[in-house]
């Protein structure tokens, strides 16, 4: 059962449909979820209990039980399922979950927390013992974004750049830079904050942000392309079939010069000169808002793997959205190992724990996994959490759907590949794949092939062959990296019930004009 409801959970806690399809089969929008009364109300054979008869139960043996709203709940076999970890959801054991819902609005993305809570009501509280509370809004201290960004959700934000304006700015212009978060925005007070770095082969050291930018550690700058693991995961459905989560375009990918000091410098400053003998294997980032993840230590501790502890973006302090007062920078790794509001650094023998890197998540499931609630925990334990994206190209201009006139078809648009793995070639076809033209590199392709941290952008004028006028035709590139890595032709041949890395031919439909 705990699996069962671990994959459910991963689910409900990152799947999110479009603004304008927000119903599932319960047919209700999640504000009106939150309105909605207790699951499993309606059951007069229940009996009642106070606050007092629920906060006994907070233990397997005395069972866990939950109030939500008026309705008393037995989670005990979902504790171990529980997506944040079960010493997440035991904070609330005895208690009311609704604070904690409150924080994380997930749950009323789609019905599944509700009927999963309703399966388990156990109960009523008394008459008198339910007041409902006037919950201050969470998200509340959340910044000001910017209206031009396409926003799956807001609370918490998902939402991502505009494709007419990826490839305006090599560098990504702060405000316009995609947002990806599980949480709300913490509000960190930087005269307080301290990084705390601890862990085998270290010895525990607090650092200030004033430490960091002392002389005791030397400032680095690294332009980096950050790429969310499910960017693209709308194109299966477009081409293959539907996966599951945030249903991103191309837009969940931004470009950045990050300044701070390096992972590595620190560490050493700490202690840690040799991570084989001191049994270390992975370096663990701590968030602010309880967001954890972790990177292999080699690639930590690599002289030319550039991964730094940033506190500028592209010249400015950086801001709240992107991780201030501290994120972790991991050139050419996805983006949720790009930890943002760094409080705790850990080395560590095991990665992290939590459902960012151990959970379903972030793990690429062989396709015949057709069914997410019912992964076996063993194979979500065997699955490998994702680092390095796959090499990937996309079009810009022209967009899908658009009406093309003249002789040429001018396209343009971006390439990347993980691991530093600098782009050699990217091809341009105008008439579904039947001939293929080399497109032109632009800003990025003078990288080094093995430190190619950021985006080559490409352009393509190609002659339109004469029988395809006044038809319709398909615009498609592919890129090449330079270990020859290239992009599969298919959707269907990387596949995944989670939708991370679609790194198949970008297909663009247009017609043409006679």
């Amino acid at each position: 059962a705990g699996t069962a409801f671990c994959g459910l959970a991963q689910v409900l806690c990152e799947t999110k449909k479009d603004d304008d399809d927000d119903d599932d089969e319960d047919g209700l929008k999640p504000e009106e979820r939150k309105e909605a009364p207790a699951p499993g109300g309606g059951q007069c054979h229940l009996p009642t209990y106070t606050k007092a008869d629920v906060s006994k139960h907070t233990t397997e043996e005395t069972r866990v039980w939950v109030t939500y709203k008026d309705g008393v709940y037995d989670i005990t076999e979902f504790v171990a399922g529980h997506p944040g970890g079960a010493g997440k959801i035991m904070l609330a054991a005895g208690k009311a979950i609704d604070p904690y819902w409150n924080i994380f609005q997930q749950h009323f993305r789609n019905g599944y927390p509700l009927k999963m809570l309703e399966e388990m009501r156990i109960g009523t509280l008394a008459p008198g013992e339910y007041i409902a509370e006037d919950l201050a809004d969470p998200y509340a201290a959340d910044p000001e974004r910017d209206p031009r960004l396409v926003y799956h959700n807001k609370t918490p934000c998902n939402a991502e750049v505009p494709q007419e304006l990826l490839t305006e700015s090599y560098l990504t212009p702060n405000h316009l830079w995609f947002v990806r978060h599980h949480h709300p925005v913490p509000v960190i007070n930087d005269n307080t904050w301290e990084l705390v770095v601890s862990g085998k082969g270290c010895k525990e050291t607090r650092l200030t942000l004033d430490d960091l930018k002392s002389d005791r550690f030397k400032k680095t700058h690294v332009d980096v392309t950050i790429q969310c693991s499910g960017n693209r995961r709308s194109h299966f459905g477009k081409t293959y079939k539907k996966a599951e989560g945030i249903p991103w375009n191309q837009g969940g990918v931004s470009t950045a010069r990050f300044s701070g000091v390096r992972l590595r410098d620190v560490l050493l400053e700490c202690g840690l000169t040799d991570a084989d003998e001191a049994g270390v294997r992975h370096v663990q980032f701590f968030a602010s808002d309880d967001m954890r993840a972790s990177i292999p230590v080699d690639k930590a501790l690599a002289p030319h793997g550039d991964v730094i502890l940033a506190y500028e973006m592209n010249g400015m302090p950086m801001p709240a959205d992107h991780g201030y007062p501290l994120r972790a920078v991991v050139p050419g790794h996805v983006g949720v190992r790009n930890v943002k509001w760094v409080q705790k650094i850990v080395a560590a023998a095991e990665e992290a724990e939590g459902p960012w890197q151990r959970g379903v998540a972030y793990k690429g499931f062989a396709s015949n996994i057709t069914d997410i609630k019912s992964i076996p925990a063993h194979v979500i334990d065997r699955a490998v959490a994702v680092q390095e994206p796959p090499i990937q190209s996309l079009i810009v201009e022209p967009r899908e759907g658009a009406r093309l006139e003249g002789d040429q078809i001018n396209v343009k648009g971006w390439a990347y590949s993980g691991g530093g793995r600098g782009i050699v070639r990217v091809e341009v076809s105008v008439d579904e794949g039947k001939s293929w033209q080399v497109a032109e590199l632009g800003e990025g392709s003078q990288q080094q092939l093995n430190r190619a941290w950021a985006w080559t952008f490409f352009t393509a004028s190609v002659s339109l062959p004469p029988h395809l006028k006044g038809s319709n035709t398909t615009v498609i590139c592919k890129a090449t990296d330079a270990a020859y890595n290239t992009q599969p032709e298919r959707a269907e041949s990387v596949w995944n019930i989670r939708g991370i890395c679609n790194s198949s031919w970008h297909r663009v439909p247009v017609s043409v004009d006679k």
